[in-house]
């Protein structure tokens, strides 16, 4: 498994492009904003926050969540945000979920950050933060450029077949697109989708 925070402390980043997915803001153009609900958006592995202040900036009340305690310190003094708006944090941990609900998840590098085989926890834990009717907004990798290395991933791609196959039995899919705006190395190798949770 990758050491998410010995990266951070270690500066070694190069996933990080500098500021929101250009496809998020294509989503928030394209699709009406009730599709986030009323409440609190949860953005999951949200690293430095780039994501978190796009939604905060639309207008949206945003939780940015990460494994990571140096990458939490470092979002809560680069976007100009509460500090309340991110905190250090496990998904997988039961601890961490029980009470919590949201109006709507905005997925963008958790899922391709962990190997396939964590993918329906993932899934199962995500599902359990929200109730019937609201849904998981996302950009997917589908097709990421071989690593230098040779080994599989981070960051871990999947087909929208296989991506549709994962969220079925929890989820509807009511939208999905390959965006126009991405950063370079992803155009024409991410997915948006919006799920709605059964």
């Amino acid at each position: 498994m990758t050491d998410w925070e010995q990266k951070y402390r270690d500066g070694e980043m190069d996933w990080d492009h500098g500021g929101a997915s250009p496809a998020l803001g294509e989503l928030l153009e394209r699709l009406p904003p009730g599709l986030w609900g009323d409440g609190e958006v949860l953005v999951p592995g949200c690293g430095l926050g780039h994501d978190v202040a796009a939604l905060s900036a639309a207008g949206l009340s945003v939780l940015g969540l990460d494994l990571s305690p140096t990458a939490i310190g470092l979002a809560r003094k680069g976007r100009g945000l509460e500090p309340r708006r991110f905190v250090a944090g496990n998904l997988f941990d039961d601890e961490w979920r029980r009470g919590r609900r949201f109006s709507a998840v905005w997925e963008h590098t958790c899922l391709c950050s962990m190997p396939p085989e964590l993918w329906q926890e993932y899934l199962r834990a995500v599902a359990g933060l929200l109730e019937t009717g609201t849904c998981l907004l996302g950009v997917f990798y589908t097709n990421p450029e071989p690593r230098d290395d040779g080994l599989p991933g981070p960051p871990f791609g999947a087909s929208q077949d296989r991506l549709k196959s994962l969220f079925e039995a929890d989820f509807e899919l009511l939208h999905e697109w390959v965006p126009e705006r991405g950063f370079e190395s992803r155009l024409g190798r991410e997915w948006l989708a919006v799920f709605r949770r059964r």
